[in-house]
Formats: C-alpha cells, structure tokens, sequence
C-alpha cells in the first residue's frame, strides 16, 4: 500500500508570513480561468458581441467574491448549520477551513448575475462564457486538498496498486485517494468535455446546463469513493451530503440544456 506522503502545508515561509500549498493553488486556479476565459473571448461569437480581456478580469473579480462568500456560507448552512448558529462569529473564521463548491457554486452564480446586471449583458451569456473556465479551478482546488492529506476517501481493498493510508485519518486503513478522483473527473475530464463542446457556437444556455449536469454527475459518481463528513455521516438512502446537493445541480442541468436546445432562437453568434 502507498502511504499518503504527508506534505507540509507551508510552501513557502517569509519571517512571520506563512504561504501555504492551498492558497497557492487558489492562486493557479484563478490564473487559469483568466487565461482561458481570453482565450474564449477571442472565439468569433464573443469577440463579435465585444468581449474583452478587461471584461474577464472584472469578471474574474466578481467570481473570486462569489466563491469566497458563497463557498463560506454553503459550508456554513450545508454543513454545521448547528454549530455556527450557536458560534456566529465562527462563521468568519475562514482561515479554520470550511468552503463548499456548492455554496460556492450558488456565489458565484449570484456574482456573475451582478455583472450582468452592471454590464448589460445577458446572464446565460456570461455563464457560457465562463462554464468551460470552471473545471481547471476545480482541479487545482483537488490537489490542494490532496496536499494537505485531507477529504480522504473510503476504505478501499489492500490489493488496489494506488490504495493509499492517510496518516491524518487516524487509522492505517488503505483508502481510495478520492481527491485524485476528483481532480480527474470534476477536473480533468469534465474541462475536456466542456472546452470540446464549446469550442462550436451553441444555443444560448447550452453550455451552462452541460456544466451543470456534467459536474452534478460526476461529483455524484466520485462521491461513492470518498469518505462521508464524520459529523454528518451518510444521510437518507445511504448517500452523503455531497451527493445530496448533486442532484439538484444534475437536474438543472439537465432542465436549462433541455429548454436551451428547444428554443427557436439561433445559436449564439
């Protein structure tokens, strides 16, 4: 069996500054949405409805707060709703950990419905502008989760070659690394997916509900290999939070490509 290799949080260590692995990958996921977010404005249909590189960068603001306050309070009502109603100060304490893409997810929605707001644009036009930007942030978030040895997986049988014992766990149990799982299918897979289906003009809101219902579904299947929240356990019908909260994002999905594809207005062009 591997054994998880136990990094030190701290990359980097300036006097008194601390600069840590899962802040860093933070930072390549927000550099990676800006270079590929450009990258999309210069593809005919944006480059023609004037998108910019200034228009990325403001977008990329907007998404950072979105993710921060979202990510924050997902955790917050998703997870220990309990908790930090009897700690309401706690609710501030981000640097003690707790984000959830979920609440991130419905941040960064909210966010980028703001923009549209300020901007004049259309919202299902921001959201496929940004939706195959998504996946390379969820990705570098994975490793950083991996770094740290934390969100561990499930138990898993001794004889798979990549079982993996996480010190941090309290136990020698071999166990799935389900961070690498995600990275691969939340991450990898579903950007390969959603940059290839972009890549041609699409109906308004068509590339928004793939995101949706490729990240619902893939979160849902990786969720099988990771280790449930010990404070919630599995929930009704022997899922876990997370697959809980993938559902309805599925279906959305499912719904928005649905009505985005029946609609009689031509692809966005």
């Amino acid at each position: 069996m591997l054994v998880h290799p136990q990094f030190d949080p701290i990359a980097l260590q300036l006097g008194p500054v601390a600069i840590h692995w899962y802040g860093l990958t933070y930072l390549v996921a927000f550099g990676l949405f800006l270079w590929l977010a450009v990258l999309r404005t210069r593809q005919p249909q944006y480059a023609q409805a004037g998108w910019t590189r200034a228009d990325v960068e403001d977008l990329l603001f907007y998404g950072v707060l979105g993710v921060v306050i979202g990510g924050r309070l997902g955790y917050v009502i998703f997870y220990k709703p309990g908790y930090y109603a009897d700690n309401l100060l706690e609710v501030f304490a981000v640097w003690k950990g707790g984000m959830a893409f979920h609440g991130g997810l419905l941040g960064v929605l909210a966010a980028m419905a703001l923009y549209a707001v300020v901007r004049k644009r259309r919202f299902l036009e921001v959201t496929d502008l940004i939706a195959p930007c998504v996946p390379t942030g969820l990705a570098s978030g994975r490793i950083g989760n991996f770094i740290n040895g934390e969100l561990w997986g499930r138990a898993a049988d001794p004889s798979l070659p990549w079982a993996m014992v996480f010190p941090q766990s309290g136990s020698e149990l071999p166990r799935h690394p389900s961070q690498l799982y995600q990275f691969a299918l939340e991450g990898l897979l579903l950007f390969v997916l959603l940059w290839l289906y972009a890549r041609k003009p699409r109906k308004l809101g068509q590339v928004s509900g793939a995101f949706l219902a490729g990240y619902g579904l893939l979160r849902f299947v990786a969720e099988y290999f990771r280790e449930p929240d010990g404070f919630l356990g599995l929930l009704a019908l022997g899922m876990s939070m997370g697959q809980w909260l993938s559902i309805p994002v599925f279906a959305a999905g499912v719904l928005m490509w649905t009505w985005a594809t029946r609609r009689d207005e031509p692809r966005f062009t």
